[in-house]
């Protein structure tokens, strides 16, 4: 498509934003949000002592797990489209403000030690930019220019994926990155604690923990928190076994970069292929510390190099990769 047609739309999806913040300013009935109602079980938590406030929340936080079981179909579908699009060489690209950007950071960040996958496959951006993610930016929130600046520079596509956190559902700078990344042509995904939110609009598709009222009213780093990374934990965990980054239960892509992980990988052999102690420990160093290889290596009997042909010709599908070197 020509350049014309993206800055036509660059432009509406600025303009929507911006109209966005400026009704949100004028007018926002927090009474119409599950998420800024007043749980009554708690209208006394200044008066209470502290192990009646630790039952409260914990009882409120047990209601979390079903909040997010009901979104299942809907997370697995988001499993399903992010796989496709890693496979394809694309990225996963959280988006988010407050809680919810740090939420995208922490998984974001988590993603490349235990995977062992580039940076650029899971990224984040945070309203504020990094330095809001140990302090406090709340109105970064409001301004959708920065958001669409930070997607141009990412040049989110067809093979990319950008997921929109944002428990109210009404963050002009989240929506403002949905939209311009869904006319660019990447898929959308919001994750959300309110339905029929704007950013729902805006996303291809949602994911909706409902998980009602906080025990402190409003404050969504609580049960909303909680359940933004329990699915956050499935999508990027999901979508690396289905791209067979994972043996069994096994993380085969770990990093050996220390220590500890040297040993954990030793550890990951042993249970992956029924190897010995000092057998595994010579495998990995043979494969040149790259777990993976040292697992088809071990598995189906065969060389350094030809572990990690089946590998290359897999994508990194450690399964297939064994079963392509065993024949």
């Amino acid at each position: 498509m020509p350049p014309t047609y993206y800055n036509e739309l660059l432009s509406t999806t600025f303009r929507k934003a911006q109209d966005l913040t400026r009704t949100r300013k004028k007018k926002i009935d927090l009474r119409r949000l599950s998420t800024e109602q007043i749980l009554p079980t708690a209208r006394n938590l200044d008066r209470m002592s502290s192990l009646e406030i630790v039952r409260l929340i914990n009882r409120e936080d047990a209601t979390v797990a079903g909040a997010v079981r009901r979104a299942l179909p809907q997370i697995a579908r988001a499993i399903d489209v992010v796989a496709g699009a890693l496979r394809h060489g694309g990225s996963l690209i959280y988006v988010g403000a407050g809680t919810s950007g740090r939420i995208g950071a922490l998984d974001a960040s988590e993603i490349p030690p235990t995977f062992n996958t580039d940076p650029h496959t899971v990224q984040f951006v945070m309203a504020g930019g990094p330095k809001a993610l140990a302090a406090s930016t709340e109105a970064s929130e409001d301004d959708p220019a920065p958001a669409v600046a930070e997607m141009k520079k990412r040049k989110p596509g067809r093979h990319d994926v950008v997921l929109g956190i944002a428990s109210s559902g009404r963050t002009p700078f989240t929506i403002a990155a949905i939209e311009y990344a869904r006319c660019r042509g990447a898929r959308t995904i919001a994750l959300t604690c309110n339905r029929n939110s704007p950013l729902e609009r805006a996303a291809g598709f949602a994911i909706v923990t409902d998980v009602g009222p906080e025990v402190l009213a409003g404050s969504s780093r609580l049960k909303a928190g909680t359940a933004h990374k329990m699915v956050l934990n499935m999508i990027s965990t999901g979508a690396m076994c289905r791209l067979g980054y994972v043996y069994g239960n096994l993380m085969v892509n770990v990093w050996t970069k220390n220590e500890k992980l040297t040993e954990r990988a030793i550890r990951i052999l042993e249970q992956a292929t029924g190897a010995g102690h000092d057998a595994a420990r010579r495998t990995l160093k043979a494969s040149g510390n790259r777990t993976p290889v040292a697992v088809v290596m071990l598995a189906a009997g065969v060389t350094r190099a030809k572990a990690a042909a089946a590998l290359k010709k897999s994508k990194g599908h450690v399964r297939h990769a064994i079963a392509l070197a065993e024949s």
